[in-house]
């Protein structure tokens, strides 16, 4: 198999764009980029080992190296519910936080265009599986925006 990265990078700065666009960033692509990274950085806290491996296999490869971009293995985070969840973002996120979640309704709504987004990749099934895993408050993330 040949590795053809153009083609990754292609498709990576359609979805960015795409993305971008989404979340009503202009251009600003960095930015929609970090924000990209830090939710699904926080996704993966919260999931188990084997369901990220699940996901990232429906991944294309740009996504796949976002997600496990310095992922490291450590202590699965406590979260409980979205607001809990959006700090866990905003510390993937570092000292553009501030800039980048200016509130917990602009994450929200960042975290949900993502999901949008990421279904375009991911199955029902690894959605339901996925939704099985979170606690109780987070549920809504994966169910409410993109399973109907």
């Amino acid at each position: 198999m040949a590795l053809n990265f153009n083609q990754f990078a292609a498709e990576a700065n359609t979805f960015l764009k795409e993305y971008t666009k989404e979340i009503n960033l202009v251009n600003d692509t960095e930015k929609a980029g970090r924000i990209l990274s830090s939710i699904l950085h926080g996704l993966r806290e919260v999931i188990s080992l084997e369901e990220s491996l699940q996901l990232i296999a429906q991944f294309p490869m740009f996504l796949k190296a976002v997600y496990v971009n310095g992922w490291t293995s450590r202590k699965k985070e406590k979260v409980k519910n979205m607001t809990e969840f959006i700090d866990l973002v905003r510390q993937f996120d570092g000292v553009t936080s501030v800039h980048d979640f200016p509130s917990d309704e602009v994450a929200e709504n960042y975290i949900d265009v993502t999901f949008i987004m990421l279904r375009k990749y991911i199955s029902l099934g690894e959605l339901e599986d996925i939704r099985t895993e979170l606690p109780k408050g987070l549920k809504s993330m994966v169910y409410h925006n993109i399973m109907f």
